[in-house]
């Protein structure tokens, strides 16, 4: 008799893989036949139990589990083969469940997908559903079969699952069906990043700081997720790969919800902030973490240049132009002594950085221009003398011959930097968070100093050169440009330029503020006054649950009208600091500032504070008064007061509540922009009763009492601006504003009703008073895991207020990638000041949220040569859609059907090419479509590309836009660089202006193997290149056409000897 393998203990022991959950008594009986009918000639053989094996991401996915048949409490019998054979003759009669599902089991989870096996036959035609839907067909599966047991099985990868019950079925054509029941419960999720070593590095560019993070539950474990982390800093570079370089900040991928980053550090001692975000299970995490930069305290460093000439006059080849052949010193005898020098160095606790040059300010580039921090040179653009790749960063800025700075880090947690400085500075001091009417954002030279006493920290500065300073503010028309300044001869580096954000019928009250840099976002032509963006500015921003916004464009400047003048400034501020404090501590301080402008001095102080209550919520509060001389009524003084308060009451309660009341004399043209006579205050509250119902409360009371400008009425007063606007009529109203509303959630989509209630009262024009009420009602609705449709209706109850009539607004939302969203929305207004317009708006946006002092610069760069810049799209960047790696669309279309002038609370707006001072809310839109296509190619760093198209059509302020580069190496050693663009005039009422173009178009041979011969080939074409808006009133500066060609060479046959050659033709009509 033959022993069979069983009475040795062999099954038993044998462990059986396979995809198939058993979950049933009879399901393992079953397997155990089929085991034991197989069992022949001293061999095991196991079928029915292994599905057929597959790509390794299947046997990942699914979990593969072993099965072990259970022990019998009997010994094993002995049996003949003829046994084996009849019992597997019973066994193929045995019948294959025909639908089950494999994985995953009824139970719970905290995971928010899960892997779904659904196993049935061949011949069957099977239903899955999950909460009663179809499976949506963009998640991931794979069919895999079975021909010799004619067994399929269908696996879905990272099914999402709805918070609470989730019921999966299996269902055949007969009727037949398997279900499983899954409860999931959302786990709390933490997000965690801290330094790995002390947060305290040299400011040298070149130190690192390491950071590890991980993302935890309530008991502190970590989750085991693989995600994307996004990491911004105020400060410093991120190093490494980023995973995604078409989204916003730096993206890094978790392994196994862990994470690292390395940070290298900036040039300037500083707190910084570093900011990491991440989307798991749908929710949005966030978490902070401090850095200090301090100051790089390096060896000496000494070098420079003493130059001593005699020799003819007007021969010396290596001075200026204009003093090379110049004719009055042709025949005489020049005596030249200069000399230059540049140090810096650790001098005790204190790093000294210094630079003087007895010839010329140290800002003069090659052109002899000189501009407030220097600036990228036009002889450096067209050859760049340090490589394609470099960087250049001044640390010695002064428009005059000396720069010095002594600085140091001082001993106390979360202080800023000691220093004494004479040069180009900044005044961040005297623009903090709680400061909006006694701010001061402004380019200056001349004396600055910082330092601590403790917790007193103590600013002082002085400017000498200050020339006259102005606030233009301009209503954008869906173009990137050109936009010109009220004024020409624009000191250099002396802007500010801001994209400021307003309720379109409520205007004076700022919502946002976006400050753009000179290069990655915007050029400008200092002697014309022009402003062309590197993407458009569009007039309105839709949003179908907000208030609609009006764009403003405000730059603050110098001119060379004014006449030299003096600035002092001054504050002091206390800090309520505890040890391993944050830099966001509490703290209150005052300041003073006073600017002698001869017959138009001005002096402006005041006192601020600042109260965080812990990471959600602050107090501020400011008191501010200035003193001006006006063209209007001589020396008047006003004042402005402000407090705020927003924090949260519970974790399901918020509040805000807030004041803020601005005498109609008082004057600030370097800060936000607010409306002269206007007081407003209110409180708000928002809550949740539930995970799904939520509610607000809120009152608003507006007070407007001040003069509103006056409308230009000849060419005079536009050509010839003031730096105040020209008063106009009284106003006198009020307005308050009670609503209460309900927000309720209805699995995905969103549902809100609200009561408002608006009362206004207007003492001289009694035609605007009323009391009015409306019901707003919202819907959001997804359509399918990428489309949402969004609408809110306005609807007044009776009587019409007529700056809120009935509006409906309709949105589109297709989501394109995880935090960018494609946004079509439509504005129709019935009644009111502006009844029967609408707006369309065609726009990407993209929904992130970064600190109050978190910056974001482009990442990525458009080319070196063509126009100079290594860094483009700070503003395009954000707003581009990914058609492939490298390869980004940028699409808008925007239409106002009618034109939004007309009476407002603050006055009249009435159309203007630009207003100065405070006076943006009498600004207003001209109706018109806008639409706008760009490509922007980057993937290949032998060739890059960008090129756009914008046109505005309607009754005024038409434009069109045309804007191409392209560079790109034709072989090693020969690179080719060209650039078209073309603009017209962007302000209202000038559009007779002609357009300008110029298309530039450069080759360089540049063989890097051998340096002996470098050649390099220009040629640029210019239309109207001096155009301005004078031109209108003298009927001149149209059909202006110049070609420029230059050629220069270099060759070098050894070293001793380098030839040098250039030349450039010039012809204009």
């Amino acid at each position: 008799m033959n022993v069979s393998p069983i009475q040795e203990g062999k099954i038993r022991n044998i462990p059986i893989k396979s995809n198939v959950e058993v979950s049933s008594k009879s399901n393992i009986q079953s397997q155990k036949l089929n085991s034991q009918s197989n069992v022949k000639k001293g061999k095991v053989e196991v079928l029915d139990l292994k599905l057929e094996k597959t790509k390794e991401e299947l046997i990942d996915k699914t979990k593969e589990k072993e099965v072990i048949p259970p022990e019998s409490s009997n010994k094993p019998e002995f049996k003949s083969e003829s046994d084996y054979k009849q019992e597997g003759a019973n066994s193929k009669t045995q019948k294959i469940p025909e639908v089950r599902i494999i994985t995953p089991t009824n139970g719970e989870t905290t995971s928010r997908t899960t892997n779904l096996a659904v196993q049935f036959h061949s011949s069957l035609d099977v239903n899955v559903t999950l909460n009663g839907k179809q499976i949506n067909s963009q998640i991931s599966s794979y069919l895999q079969k079975d021909e010799v047991s004619q067994l399929y099985t269908k696996i879905w990868y990272d099914l999402p699952l709805q918070n609470g019950e989730n019921i999966i079925v299996a269902q055949s054509q007969d009727g037949k069906s398997s279900t499983i029941k899954i409860n999931f419960k959302e786990q709390k999720a933490k997000l965690i990043i801290t330094p790995v070593e002390e947060a305290r590095i040299p400011a040298d560019g070149r130190s690192r700081i390491e950071f590890s993070g991980k993302i935890i539950n309530e008991k502190g474990e970590i989750i085991p997720e693989n995600t994307i982390v996004t990491l911004n800093a105020t400060a410093g570079k991120f190093l490494g790969a980023d995973q995604d370089n078409d989204a916003p900040g730096f993206q890094i991928q978790t392994n196994n919800g862990k994470f690292s980053a390395t940070l290298q550090a900036p040039y300037e001692p500083q707190n910084t902030k570093v900011r990491a975000s991440v989307l798991t299970q749908n929710i949005a995490l966030e978490t902070y973490t401090n850095v200090e930069f301090i100051t790089n305290l390096r060896p000496s460093l000494a070098t420079g240049v003493i130059n001593l000439r005699i020799g003819a006059g007007g021969t010396n080849y290596w001075g200026s132009n204009r003093d090379f052949l110049n004719p009055k010193k042709i025949g005489t005898t020049d005596v030249d002594l200069n000399a230059s020098v540049f140090a810096t160095g650790k001098v005790g606790d204190w790093l000294f950085t210094g630079a003087f040059n007895s010839k010329r300010p140290l800002n003069e580039d090659c052109n002899g221009d000189v501009r407030l921090f220097g600036g990228i040179q036009d002889c450096e653009k067209a050859y760049p003398v340090y490589g394609d790749t470099s960087t250049v960063t001044a640390t010695t800025p002064s428009t005059d011959s000396v720069y010095a700075k002594f600085e140091r880090t001082p001993n106390i947690p979360g202080a800023e930097s000691d220093y004494f400085m004479w040069g180009d500075y900044n005044t961040q001091e005297f623009a903090r968070a709680s400061q909006l009417f006694t701010a001061t954002t402004r380019q200056l030279h001349g004396f600055k100093g910082n330092y601590n006493l403790g917790n007193l920290q103590v600013t002082g500065m002085f400017a000498n050169n200050i020339q006259g300073f102005q606030r233009d503010t301009i209503s954008p028309n869906g173009t990137s440009g050109y936009y010109f300044l009220s004024r020409r001869l624009v000191i250099p580096g002396s802007e500010n330029v801001f994209i400021e954000s307003e309720e379109i019928n409520r205007p004076g009250t700022v919502v946002k503020r976006k400050a753009l840099s000179r290069g990655a976002d915007y050029e400008i032509d200092y002697d014309r006054g022009t402003l062309l963006f590197r993407d458009r500015i569009t007039s309105t921003q839709l949003n179908p649950f907000d208030t609609t916004l009006a764009n403003r464009i405000v730059v603050t400047y110098e001119n060379d009208k004014g006449r030299d003048s003096k600035l002092y400034g001054g504050r002091v501020q206390y800090n309520f600091r505890e040890e391993n404090s944050n830099p966001k501590s509490p703290f209150i301080a005052g300041s003073y500032l006073k600017e002698d402008q001869g017959e138009q001095d001005f002096e402006l102080y005041g006192a601020d504070f600042f109260v965080p209550l812990g990471n959600s919520g602050q107090i501020v509060g400011e008191y501010a008064r200035s003193r001006h001389n006006s063209l209007s009524f001589g020396n008047v003084s006003g004042s402005a007061y402000r407090v705020e308060v927003l924090g949260n009451i519970t974790p399901n309660l918020s509040t805000q509540a807030f004041y803020r009341s601005v005498s109609e004399n008082f004057a600030n043209n370097a800060t936000w922009s607010f409306a002269p006579g206007q007081t407003r205050y209110g409180a708000s509250l928002t809550g949740k009763f539930t995970d799904t119902t939520s509610f607000n409360l809120g009152y608003d009371k507006e007070r407007n009492f001040g003069v509103a400008p006056a409308q230009h009425i000849d060419s005079f007063d536009l050509f010839n601006p003031q730096p105040l606007p020209t008063p106009g009529s009284k106003i006198d109203n009020s307005l308050e504003t009670f609503r209460v509303g309900v927000q309720q959630k209805l699995g995905d989509a969103e549902l809100g009703l609200e009561y408002v209630n608006h009362s206004r009262n207007d003492r001289i024009n009694k035609q605007f008073s009323a009391n009015t009420s409306q019901l707003v009602s919202k819907a959001s609705i997804p359509l399918t895991e990428s489309l949402t449709f969004q609408a809110q209706n306005e609807t007044n109850l009776g009587k019409a207020d007529a700056f809120y009539p009935n509006r409906t607004t309709l949105g589109l939302d297709w989501a394109l990638y995880p935090g960018m969203n494609m946004r079509l929305t439509q504005q129709f207004f019935d009644g009111g000041v502006i009844k029967g317009n609408s707006i369309t708006s065609l726009d990407t946006t993209v929904e992130h949220k970064f600190s109050e002092d978190t910056n974001l610069t482009g990442r990525y760069s458009i080319f070196a040569g063509s126009d100079g810049m290594s860094d483009q799209g700070a503003v395009g960047l954000n707003h581009r859609i990914r058609l492939a790696p490298g390869l980004k669309l940028n699409l808008g279309y925007e239409r106002i059907q009618n034109n939004i002038f007309g009476n407002t609370s603050t006055g009249i707006r009435f159309a203007q090419p630009y207003t100065t001072g405070q006076s943006a809310f009498s600004l207003g839109f001209f109706s018109g479509n806008t639409y706008s296509i760009g490509l922007d190619y980057t993937d290949n760093p032998n060739f890059q590309a960008n090129a756009r198209f914008e046109y505005r059509d309607g009754k005024e302020a038409n434009n069109m836009v045309i804007s191409a580069n392209a560079t790109g190496k034709l072989s090693p050693a020969l690179t080719v660089a060209a650039r078209y663009q073309q603009a017209g005039g962007a302000n209202q009422l000038l559009e007779g202006l002609a357009d300008t173009a110029d298309l530039r178009v450069g080759l360089a041979y540049r063989d890097p193997s051998n340096d002996k011969f470098n050649v390099l080939l220009a040629y640029e074409y210019r239309q109207n290149p001096s155009t301005i808006p004078d031109d209108l009133l003298l009927g001149n500066g149209n059909g202006a056409i110049a070609h420029l060609f230059s050629a220069e060479a270099i060759y070098a046959p050894n070293w001793r000897w380098e030839f040098y050659g250039k030349y450039a033709f010039r012809n204009t009509t």
